[in-house]
């Protein structure tokens, strides 16, 4: 039974009634308990508190999703049992009551008010717990969080040699922790926003305040109000709605599950976006020279990365193109093969029934089948399925004539080269492009191949990701004075890196200082 009439009003952009809270107890109760409704992990309580126990209080909290020691022994004991040595708080029914609950009441530093419902609500929902008291018309919420989570593992996506082995969990706040280890500094800001009306998940947005330019984070926080979504249950929601080049097969955003990465973007001036419930972050912007970029890269000597970067470069440049060069050499260009590699190829063929494009297609779509089984299946079998199922297959093809040899090295030479590029979205980008590669090639030859490379290149010339060019530092390094061209294809001595990317503001280009006797020193031989 409502003791109390509230005037409630409708919020359009969530399709939500706002109802303020009322100041009679029963009122609440009634209102709190209809939102949850058929909820049967929400846990509730109603107690008095005080020494004549004149004042009641409503506890509400979801199970499991909270701390119960901190519900217990620093709300109910706080509440029932310590309150009740202070009787003169509770006298008369004011202002100071509360404000005795607020600050004297409860053994936590963690809390804040709230005046409506669906505020109230949304604490619960979030994990924490609300409390409800007689006389007031707003609530408390105590932060309890307790979210079972695995915690810090390492990251199974980005595994490295030599460096940190602390990948990002699916916890919000464990997240932020990692970076904020890595960066002790009061100017690396959380930016918490909340994103979807049914999930209300908490995305921040982490950078350094005096190095971000102001147009890049502006630009990404208007990207992230351009929509209104129901719900976004990982960061890759996000990666899609922000884009701007959506029919682009290559990644705008970069996607990293490593703390260390994470942290090294930002000191660069980048924007890092954590979202909850994903161990994978964004950062924004990027540019192609960032995917091919580890991070043990800069944990070891710079002429064993750079000569491991030129690889890279070379891996992905074949995991798209070897295909179609093959199927344009041997079927419209064959005079270009020197003889005896002809002969060679020309016995292997010899009894298949199929032209150099099917003989592709085939062993390529086999390959694809064999990886995404691989991905599908729990792990021991998936690594039993994607040697074992490929061995067999690529030998039983062979024999059966059905596929010449020479097809099963182009094809397995090319997944290694994909499995050689740091960056998964990168590299299923070069997984739709290499067909595209292959099906101009058997139309038009050379000239379709070379064609191919010229659109891939003014497309890639064309693409920004949030304003800044793709393709640097190779196109518009003159914005940054060249200077990223240090860390691109060779990656210079770290000594030399001296200024940040072109992404940082130019107000604080320098990130590294050595002195004259320091920088005597390392050119001169102890």
């Amino acid at each position: 039974m409502r003791l109390e009439k509230v005037s409630s009003k409708h919020d359009k952009k969530t399709n939500k009634v706002i109802i303020p809270l009322s100041k009679s107890l029963d009122s609440n109760i009634e209102e709190f308990e209809q939102l949850f409704q058929d909820c049967g992990d929400v846990v509730k309580r109603k107690f008095p508190i005080g020494k004549d126990k004149d004042i009641w209080a409503y506890i509400a909290y979801i199970d499991v999703m909270i701390d119960r020691r901190v519900i217990e022994e620093s709300i109910l004991e706080q509440l029932i049992i310590q309150v009740r040595d202070v009787p003169k708080a509770f006298t008369e029914k004011d202002e100071d009551s509360f404000t005795f609950i607020k600050e004297g009441g409860l053994a936590t530093a963690d809390l804040k008010e709230v005046t409506h419902m669906d505020d109230a609500a949304l604490a619960v929902l979030s994990g924490d717990t609300i409390i409800f008291i007689e006389g007031y018309d707003k609530a408390l919420v105590v932060a309890t969080k307790g979210f079972p989570n695995r915690g810090v593992q390492p990251p199974d996506t980005e595994s490295v040699i030599r460096g940190s082995k602390e990948g990002f969990s699916e916890a919000f706040r464990i997240n932020t922790v990692l970076i904020r280890r890595r960066i002790r500094d009061t100017k690396l800001k959380v930016k918490q926003i909340q994103i979807g009306t049914r999930s209300r998940t908490d995305v921040g947005l982490m950078y350094l305040d005096d190095i971000v330019r102001p147009q890049i984070l502006t630009e990404i926080e208007e990207r992230l109000g351009y929509f209104n979504i129901d719900s976004v249950l990982e960061s890759g929601t996000l990666e899609q709605l922000i884009e701007t080049e959506w029919y682009s097969p290559f990644p705008q955003t970069q996607v990293t599950q490593r703390p260390d990465k994470a942290a090294s973007a930002i000191l660069e001036g980048r924007v890092v976006i954590i979202v909850d419930n994903t161990p994978f972050a964004l950062i924004l912007p990027t540019t192609i020279n960032c995917f091919f970029q580890s991070a043990e890269d800069y944990y070891q000597r710079w002429y064993i990365m750079s000569f491991i970067r030129v690889l890279r470069y070379c891996a992905a440049f074949l995991s798209f193109s070897l295909p179609g060069f093959y199927i344009a050499l041997t079927t419209f260009h064959p005079s270009m093969i020197p003889t005896q590699l002809a002969f060679s190829i020309a016995a292997a063929r010899e009894g298949v029934p199929f032209p150099a494009l099917i003989e592709v297609l085939i062993m390529e779509i086999a390959f694809e089948l064999l990886r995404e089984a691989g991905v599908r299946l729990p792990a021991p079998i998936g690594n039993t399925i994607g040697i074992v199922g490929g061995l067999i297959v690529g030998q039983a093809v062979v024999q059966a004539n059905l596929v010449s040899p020479i097809i099963v090295i182009i094809v397995a030479l090319t997944a290694i080269s994909s499995f050689a590029i740091p960056s998964y979205s990168l590299t299923s980008a070069f997984r739709i492009i290499k067909y595209f590669m292959i099906f101009l090639s058997a139309m038009l030859g050379f000239f379709g191949f070379w064609l191919g490379i010229l659109i891939i290149l003014t497309h890639l010339v064309s693409l920004k990701s949030i304003n800044i060019p793709y393709l640097s530092p190779y196109i518009a390094g003159d914005m940054n004075e060249y200077n990223d061209l240090k860390d691109s294809l060779i990656r210079m001595p770290t000594f030399m890196n001296k200024m940040r990317p072109i992404f940082a503001s130019r107000d604080d280009k320098v990130r590294l200082d050595i002195d004259e006797k320091g920088e005597k020193n390392v050119f001169t031989k102890q």
